[in-house]
């Protein structure tokens, strides 16, 4: 019976090793080669194609060096690094955050900063099921909205966005009430609520303006939220305190912060207009 017993794990170890084995990476910058030297960048979500350009304009510059790169939700990367996760740089798509991680002592107060800003828009599926052609269609009875989770910066920013609107006589007072009673869904992150419209599982969501661009899809249609209501976001980067490799770190945020490096962000639908918040 033991003999039986020792196989079965015997059989169990090797089937998990050879799942760990056979396990895709949906990010090829996130793979650890010991072999190199490297960099670990934490960066929000909606940064993805966008940092990914970046990283790889940084390593033809620098050869040898491989810039390993961690995207979630700057919340989650925040709670990351509070347990923490070992990274050199940190760019998070909001301030909060950013503070977060600084009072939890990984970074020093006062060396981040702004490196590019972005804007909320609207994205429907490209056959427009809802039949949305204006902002104030969101507030129709029976439409299916994505948003994502207030805890994540793009929930915050879309919640200001239906706040303000709801202070102007065109929407009217109740109409972030009305939106709200639409939501199917709060996502944990802004490439969630994208992925759900892609696949058709909702109306309209909220995202960034650089989701639209990255994304570079046909199937998609984007509805432009009014200018007078519209939030800009500004995104930080600041060091690690306990950077393993803290010159190459600081190396990686002048190339963010360059004529060059914000040239390739604004490709990706960033922009830079300055702090905002």
């Amino acid at each position: 019976m033991k003999a039986r017993i020792r196989k079965l794990m015997l059989f169990i170890l090797l089937l998990s090793w050879s799942l760990v084995a056979c396990q895709g990476d949906a990010n090829p910058r996130s793979r650890n080669k010991v072999d190199r030297d490297m960099i670990t960048v934490f960066a929000a979500a909606s940064l993805a194609e966008a940092m990914n350009q970046v990283a790889t304009q940084f390593e033809a510059t620098h050869p040898g060096i491989e810039v390993i790169i961690n995207f979630a939700g700057s919340q989650q990367l925040a709670h990351q690094l509070f347990q923490g996760a070992s990274a050199d740089v940190f760019a998070s798509a909001d301030k909060q955050q950013m503070e977060n991680v600084i009072h939890a002592g990984r970074v020093n107060p006062g060396s981040e900063q702004v490196f590019i800003n972005n804007r909320l828009t609207i994205v429907l599926p490209g056959d427009n099921p809802g039949d949305v052609y204006r902002f104030t269609d969101l507030s129709r009875p029976g439409l299916h909205v994505l948003l994502a989770n207030e805890a994540v910066p793009v929930g915050r920013y879309s919640l200001e966005v239906l706040e303000r609107a709801s202070k102007q006589p065109e929407f009217g007072e109740d109409f972030k009430d009305e939106v709200l009673l639409n939501v199917v869904s709060y996502e944990e992150n802004v490439r969630a609520v994208l992925t759900k419209i892609i696949l058709g599982e909702a109306d309209a969501g909220i995202v960034y303006q650089s989701d639209i661009v990255g994304a570079a899809r046909d199937d998609l249609i984007q509805l432009e939220i009014p200018e007078s209501i519209n939030v800009i976001a500004s995104y930080y980067v600041a060091p690690l305190i306990d950077s393993h490799n803290p010159e190459l770190g600081m190396d990686f945020i002048r190339a963010l912060l360059s004529p060059e490096g914000r040239k390739t962000l604004g490709e990706f639908g960033f922009s830079y207009e300055g702090q905002h918040e």
